[in-house]
Formats: structure tokens, sequence, C-alpha cells
């Protein structure tokens, strides 16, 4: 099931429960892909409460593993005069999977309009590599074309820790927030390509901060960096950027990932 086709399936009830199946072809391993995960929380929010502004960032928790069958449930927490806290959920059968705070912000008269952090000069997707081949994918990357900038791939016992790729889906439709948040969990954690033979991984939470109004992209391809700062006692933490086509930053965040080697 394609992105889009998936989000349209899910349905909120009277009582603001939400409920959608996941697809096994969006599984990693046993549970939901983290993207997706996160994407539908924030579908949930936005179900629920259909006049909330722009979102400006996200916390995510991913608690436990769902598939097939899930629930979920939003509330605010907080509204004022420019941002609203809003708490969305995601529930499987084995309990809470994923729980998210989302902070959506109006924008606000400011003194400032800066990005310190410019994009590196990189080739386009078309001049580069596949990343991930189809075949050799977790089921979920199947839904994405992927292809490698700089950096290494996973497994290969690379000395490297900072990776750059271009990202989209394959879906033409996915192009709102939600499709952004599913893809910008994508790229493998910035350590893999370090792993001399596979060996299991496992976010545990993700923090992404939205830093334009309305992202936008060409052709549906995202830049994104990965760049693990540490790795130890079975936990790595690394940094994340995204950019759209034109060089535009978009989104930045932090991962904290278990490391199973």
């Amino acid at each position: 099931m394609e992105f889009e086709d998936l989000i349209a399936s899910g349905t909120l009830n009277d009582d603001g429960q939400y409920s959608t199946t996941i697809p096994q072809g969006w599984m990693q391993g046993r549970t939901t892909y983290g993207g997706l995960s996160a994407a539908l929380c924030l579908d949930v929010a936005t179900r629920s409460f259909s006049d909330l502004p722009p979102l400006r960032s996200a916390m995510v928790s991913f608690i436990g593993p769902a598939g097939g069958d899930v629930t979920g449930q939003a509330r605010i927490l907080r509204q004022g005069k420019s941002v609203t806290f809003v708490e969305a959920d995601i529930v499987g059968e084995k309990g809470l999977a994923t729980r998210c705070l989302f902070a959506f912000g109006g924008a606000r008269p400011s003194m400032f309009d800066n990005t310190f952090s410019p994009k590196p000069e990189y080739k386009a997707p078309e001049e580069c590599e596949v990343f991930i081949p189809e075949e050799f994918g977790p089921t979920f990357a199947k839904h994405f074309e992927s292809r490698l900038v700089r950096g290494a791939r996973p497994g290969t016992g690379s000395t490297e820790h900072d990776h750059f790729i271009w990202i989209r889906h394959k879906d033409p439709k996915a192009t709102d927030m939600a499709a952004l948040l599913a893809v910008a969990d994508m790229p493998p954690p910035a350590v893999l390509p370090m792993f001399k033979e596979f060996a299991p991984i496992s976010s545990m939470t993700w923090m992404v901060n939205v830093v334009v109004e309305k992202p936008e992209t060409r052709d549906g391809w995202w830049l994104m960096q990965s760049r693990a700062e540490t790795a130890r006692d079975g936990y790595s933490s690394q940094d994340m950027l995204v950019w759209n086509r034109d060089g535009e930053l978009v989104t930045t965040g932090r991962q904290s990932v278990a490391v199973f080697t």
C-alpha cells in the first residue's frame, strides 16, 4: 500500500478514537517503521484538531512494537496565543507503541530571518549510486528511493560515521508534513556502516524541529545527513539534518539509538 493510501485509510470516530491497519510492507522487523509511526501520530493529531497552526517540533518516543490493527488518540496539553502542544499515541495489541509530543506554532514578527547551517554542495540524486538495492533493504525501505551522496553502506565495516543520502517517497502524492516525517527517519543510524556484520538496532527517541513553515521540495527528493556523535554502552547519539532539492534547510533533529553489537 502506498503512503498516502495508508494515511487515507485511517478513521476517526466520534469519541476521538483513531483506527488503521499497518500492512506487512511497512514493517521494520517486528514493529512498524518508525517514520510511519510518527506520521500516524501526526495524522491523529491533525485529524483530531483541524485548526492547528504549522508544525514546529516533534518529540517521538518509540516505546514498544506494533503492527496490523492499531488505534490512536490525541489530546491538547496547552493552547496558547501562538503555540499549541498536542500529545498523540499509537497503540497496538501489546500496548503503547509510539508517543509523540507535537508543538504547533503560528508565525510571529521577528528581527531574525537566518539559517546558520548552509547546505553542503553535493551531486544531484541522478548522479549518485543507489544506496540500498531493493532486494537487500528492510521491508519498509521498498517504499522509498535512495541515493548515496557521501559515506558508506550499512554493515561494511566503514570508519565513517557521517553520511549524506538523497531520499524520496516512491508515492508521488506523498508531499505533506506527515510524508516528510515518514521519510526523514529513513536513513539508517549513522553508526550502522561501521558494523562489520549486521546486528539489531532500534531507535528509542527522535526529536525533530521544523525550521520552515511549509517544507517543500522538487521531484520529491530530500537530502539527509545523519552524523553519530557517540557510540558506547549499547547506545548511539546522532544529529540529523534535512534539506530540500534547492538547498533550503527544512528540519533539524536528534536521535537516540539502541545498538545490539
